[in-house]
Protein backbone atom coordinates (compact mmCIF):
# COMPACT_ATOMS: atom_id res chain seq x y z
CA UNK A 1 0.00 0.00 0.00
CA UNK A 2 1.42 3.37 -1.02
CA UNK A 3 0.63 6.71 0.61
CA UNK A 4 1.24 9.31 -2.06
CA UNK A 5 -0.13 12.68 -0.95
CA UNK A 6 -2.31 14.45 1.64
CA UNK A 7 -5.73 12.81 1.80
CA UNK A 8 -8.13 15.47 3.02
CA UNK A 9 -9.34 18.52 1.18
CA UNK A 10 -12.27 19.38 3.46
CA UNK A 11 -14.05 18.45 6.68
CA UNK A 12 -16.53 16.56 4.54
CA UNK A 13 -13.72 14.36 3.18
CA UNK A 14 -12.56 13.58 6.70
CA UNK A 15 -16.11 12.77 7.82
CA UNK A 16 -16.74 10.39 4.90
CA UNK A 17 -13.31 8.76 5.19
CA UNK A 18 -13.78 8.10 8.89
CA UNK A 19 -17.30 6.81 8.30
CA UNK A 20 -16.16 4.25 5.74
CA UNK A 21 -13.26 3.22 7.96
CA UNK A 22 -15.71 2.62 10.80
CA UNK A 23 -17.83 0.19 8.75
CA UNK A 24 -14.96 -1.48 6.85
CA UNK A 25 -15.16 -4.78 8.74
CA UNK A 26 -18.85 -5.28 7.93
CA UNK A 27 -18.85 -3.54 4.55
CA UNK A 28 -18.76 -6.59 2.27
CA UNK A 29 -21.26 -8.58 4.33
CA UNK A 30 -23.75 -5.73 4.47
CA UNK A 31 -23.36 -4.99 0.75
CA UNK A 32 -24.48 -8.54 0.00
CA UNK A 33 -27.30 -8.57 2.55
CA UNK A 34 -28.72 -5.10 1.93
CA UNK A 35 -28.60 -5.41 -1.88
CA UNK A 36 -29.98 -8.98 -1.79
CA UNK A 37 -26.81 -10.04 -3.60
CA UNK A 38 -27.42 -7.70 -6.54
CA UNK A 39 -24.21 -5.75 -5.94
CA UNK A 40 -22.26 -8.62 -7.55
CA UNK A 41 -24.45 -8.48 -10.66
CA UNK A 42 -24.08 -4.69 -10.88
CA UNK A 43 -20.27 -4.91 -10.75
CA UNK A 44 -20.15 -7.72 -13.29
CA UNK A 45 -22.38 -5.77 -15.66
CA UNK A 46 -20.06 -2.76 -15.43
CA UNK A 47 -17.00 -4.96 -15.98
CA UNK A 48 -18.54 -6.31 -19.19
CA UNK A 49 -17.87 -2.86 -20.62
CA UNK A 50 -14.28 -4.13 -20.75
CA UNK A 51 -15.16 -6.97 -23.11
CA UNK A 52 -13.00 -5.54 -25.91
CA UNK A 53 -10.08 -4.66 -23.62
CA UNK A 54 -7.77 -7.65 -23.42
CA UNK A 55 -4.67 -6.02 -21.98
CA UNK A 56 -3.43 -2.82 -20.38
CA UNK A 57 -3.50 -1.07 -17.02
CA UNK A 58 -6.76 -0.27 -15.24
CA UNK A 59 -7.40 2.20 -12.43
CA UNK A 60 -10.08 1.47 -9.83
CA UNK A 61 -10.92 4.70 -7.98
CA UNK A 62 -12.57 4.33 -4.55
CA UNK A 63 -11.56 0.68 -4.65
CA UNK A 64 -12.80 0.02 -1.11
CA UNK A 65 -12.20 -3.60 -0.15
CA UNK A 66 -11.07 -4.49 -3.67
CA UNK A 67 -14.11 -6.31 -5.06
CA UNK A 68 -13.99 -4.57 -8.43
CA UNK A 69 -10.21 -4.98 -8.83
CA UNK A 70 -10.42 -8.70 -8.03
CA UNK A 71 -13.33 -9.27 -10.41
CA UNK A 72 -11.51 -7.49 -13.26
CA UNK A 73 -8.42 -9.68 -12.84
CA UNK A 74 -10.54 -12.81 -12.54
CA UNK A 75 -12.43 -12.13 -15.76
CA UNK A 76 -9.65 -10.66 -17.92
CA UNK A 77 -6.40 -12.58 -17.67
CA UNK A 78 -4.72 -10.32 -20.21
CA UNK A 79 -5.00 -7.22 -18.02
CA UNK A 80 -1.47 -6.23 -17.04
CA UNK A 81 -2.32 -4.56 -13.73
CA UNK A 82 -5.18 -3.09 -11.73
CA UNK A 83 -4.30 -0.12 -9.52
CA UNK A 84 -6.71 0.63 -6.68
CA UNK A 85 -7.02 4.02 -4.98
CA UNK A 86 -8.96 4.78 -1.81
CA UNK A 87 -8.74 7.33 0.98
CA UNK A 88 -9.63 4.88 3.77
CA UNK A 89 -6.61 3.04 5.11
CA UNK A 90 -8.83 0.50 6.83
CA UNK A 91 -10.61 -0.33 3.58
CA UNK A 92 -7.28 -0.78 1.83
CA UNK A 93 -6.02 -3.11 4.57
CA UNK A 94 -9.00 -5.35 3.91
CA UNK A 95 -8.46 -5.08 0.13
CA UNK A 96 -4.81 -6.10 0.55
CA UNK A 97 -5.80 -9.14 2.61
CA UNK A 98 -8.45 -10.17 0.11
CA UNK A 99 -6.09 -9.73 -2.87
CA UNK A 100 -3.47 -11.88 -1.13
CA UNK A 101 -6.08 -14.55 -0.45
CA UNK A 102 -6.82 -14.73 -4.18
CA UNK A 103 -3.12 -14.65 -5.07
CA UNK A 104 -3.40 -11.48 -7.18
CA UNK A 105 -0.59 -9.50 -5.54
CA UNK A 106 1.51 -9.37 -8.72
CA UNK A 107 -1.35 -7.82 -10.69
CA UNK A 108 -2.41 -5.15 -8.20
CA UNK A 109 -1.14 -2.00 -6.53
CA UNK A 110 -2.99 -0.09 -3.81
CA UNK A 111 -2.66 3.63 -3.12
CA UNK A 112 -3.91 5.55 -0.10
CA UNK A 113 -5.02 8.69 -1.87
CA UNK A 114 -7.82 11.18 -2.49
CA UNK A 115 -9.67 10.87 -5.81
CA UNK A 116 -9.45 14.64 -6.35
CA UNK A 117 -5.68 14.50 -6.78
CA UNK A 118 -4.67 11.21 -8.37
CA UNK A 119 -0.89 10.54 -8.11
CA UNK A 120 -0.44 9.46 -11.73
CA UNK A 121 0.80 11.05 -14.93
CA UNK A 122 -1.54 12.05 -17.72
CA UNK A 123 -2.91 9.31 -19.99
CA UNK A 124 -1.52 6.42 -17.93
CA UNK A 125 -4.52 4.08 -17.90
CA UNK A 126 -6.45 2.22 -20.56
CA UNK A 127 -9.66 2.27 -18.49
CA UNK A 128 -10.72 3.97 -15.24
CA UNK A 129 -13.47 2.58 -13.00
CA UNK A 130 -15.28 4.06 -10.05
CA UNK A 131 -17.99 2.01 -8.34
CA UNK A 132 -20.37 3.57 -5.82
CA UNK A 133 -17.83 6.29 -5.13
CA UNK A 134 -18.59 9.30 -7.32
CA UNK A 135 -21.47 10.41 -5.09
CA UNK A 136 -19.01 10.71 -2.18
CA UNK A 137 -16.89 13.24 -4.06
CA UNK A 138 -18.07 16.75 -3.24
CA UNK A 139 -16.50 18.40 -6.29
CA UNK A 140 -17.73 16.01 -8.96
CA UNK A 141 -16.42 18.06 -11.89
CA UNK A 142 -12.92 17.97 -10.42
CA UNK A 143 -13.17 14.24 -9.68
CA UNK A 144 -14.39 13.49 -13.20
CA UNK A 145 -11.70 15.73 -14.69
CA UNK A 146 -8.99 13.88 -12.75
CA UNK A 147 -10.23 10.53 -14.02
CA UNK A 148 -10.32 11.88 -17.56
CA UNK A 149 -6.79 13.27 -17.17
CA UNK A 150 -5.26 9.89 -16.29
CA UNK A 151 -7.07 7.81 -18.94
CA UNK A 152 -5.51 7.49 -22.39
CA UNK A 153 -6.90 9.28 -25.42
CA UNK A 154 -9.81 7.16 -26.62
CA UNK A 155 -9.94 5.35 -23.28
CA UNK A 156 -13.05 4.99 -21.17
CA UNK A 157 -14.13 5.99 -17.70
CA UNK A 158 -16.80 3.64 -16.35
CA UNK A 159 -18.97 4.84 -13.47
CA UNK A 160 -21.27 2.57 -11.48
CA UNK A 161 -23.55 4.44 -9.10
CA UNK A 162 -26.87 4.29 -7.30
CA UNK A 163 -29.71 6.22 -8.89
CA UNK A 164 -33.40 6.90 -8.32
CA UNK A 165 -36.14 4.86 -10.07
CA UNK A 166 -38.66 6.68 -12.26
CA UNK A 167 -41.46 4.11 -12.14
CA UNK A 168 -43.92 5.19 -9.43
CA UNK A 169 -44.52 1.71 -8.02
CA UNK A 170 -40.80 0.87 -7.94
CA UNK A 171 -40.11 4.30 -6.47
CA UNK A 172 -42.56 3.61 -3.62
CA UNK A 173 -40.93 0.28 -2.70
CA UNK A 174 -37.49 1.80 -3.16
CA UNK A 175 -38.28 4.67 -0.78
CA UNK A 176 -39.76 2.34 1.81
CA UNK A 177 -36.74 0.03 1.77
CA UNK A 178 -33.90 2.43 1.01
CA UNK A 179 -34.95 5.35 3.20
CA UNK A 180 -36.63 3.54 6.09
CA UNK A 181 -35.63 -0.13 6.35
CA UNK A 182 -32.02 -0.15 5.11
CA UNK A 183 -30.73 2.47 7.59
CA UNK A 184 -32.27 0.53 10.49
CA UNK A 185 -30.89 -2.85 9.42
CA UNK A 186 -27.49 -1.50 8.36
CA UNK A 187 -27.13 0.58 11.49
CA UNK A 188 -28.09 -2.33 13.74
CA UNK A 189 -25.73 -4.85 12.10
CA UNK A 190 -22.78 -2.48 11.72
CA UNK A 191 -23.32 -0.64 15.02
CA UNK A 192 -22.65 2.57 13.08
CA UNK A 193 -26.08 4.09 12.56
CA UNK A 194 -25.03 7.34 10.93
CA UNK A 195 -23.22 5.51 8.10
CA UNK A 196 -26.40 3.86 6.86
CA UNK A 197 -28.32 7.09 7.22
CA UNK A 198 -25.68 8.73 5.01
CA UNK A 199 -26.14 6.13 2.24
CA UNK A 200 -29.75 7.00 1.26
CA UNK A 201 -29.14 10.69 1.89
CA UNK A 202 -26.16 10.72 -0.50
CA UNK A 203 -28.11 8.85 -3.18
CA UNK A 204 -31.12 11.16 -2.95
CA UNK A 205 -28.77 14.15 -3.30
CA UNK A 206 -27.01 12.68 -6.35
CA UNK A 207 -27.80 14.38 -9.69
CA UNK A 208 -30.48 12.94 -11.96
CA UNK A 209 -29.21 10.98 -14.97
CA UNK A 210 -29.30 13.84 -17.48
CA UNK A 211 -27.78 16.25 -14.98
CA UNK A 212 -24.90 13.86 -14.29
CA UNK A 213 -24.33 13.35 -18.01
CA UNK A 214 -24.05 17.13 -18.32
CA UNK A 215 -21.39 17.09 -15.58
CA UNK A 216 -19.49 14.46 -17.55
CA UNK A 217 -19.69 16.64 -20.66
CA UNK A 218 -18.38 19.65 -18.71
CA UNK A 219 -15.46 17.50 -17.56
CA UNK A 220 -14.63 16.86 -21.22
CA UNK A 221 -16.07 13.40 -21.89
CA UNK A 222 -17.58 12.48 -25.24
CA UNK A 223 -19.62 9.56 -26.59
CA UNK A 224 -21.38 9.24 -23.22
CA UNK A 225 -23.65 6.22 -22.81
CA UNK A 226 -25.52 4.77 -19.89
CA UNK A 227 -27.40 1.63 -18.83
CA UNK A 228 -30.16 1.57 -16.22
CA UNK A 229 -30.15 -1.55 -14.01
CA UNK A 230 -32.65 -3.09 -11.59
CA UNK A 231 -35.51 -0.74 -12.51
CA UNK A 232 -33.36 2.35 -12.05
CA UNK A 233 -31.77 1.52 -8.70
CA UNK A 234 -28.33 1.61 -10.31
CA UNK A 235 -26.91 3.26 -13.44
CA UNK A 236 -23.70 2.55 -15.35
CA UNK A 237 -22.22 5.53 -17.20
CA UNK A 238 -19.45 5.24 -19.80
CA UNK A 239 -17.56 8.27 -21.08
CA UNK A 240 -14.69 8.41 -23.58
CA UNK A 241 -11.74 10.78 -23.43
Amino acid sequence: MKNSNPLETSKRDIYIRDMFSSIANTYDFLNRVLSFGRDRYWRRFAIQKLSDVRHGIILDVATGTGDMAIEIIRRFNGVEKVIGVDFSEEMLRLAKRKIERYGYQEKTELYLNNALSLPFEDEKFDVVFISFGIRNIANKIKGLSEMRRVVKEGGRVIILEFSKPNNNLVKWFYSLYFVRILPLVGGFLSKVKYAYKYLPDSVLEFPETEDFINLMKKAGFKDIRYDILTYGVVTVYVGTR
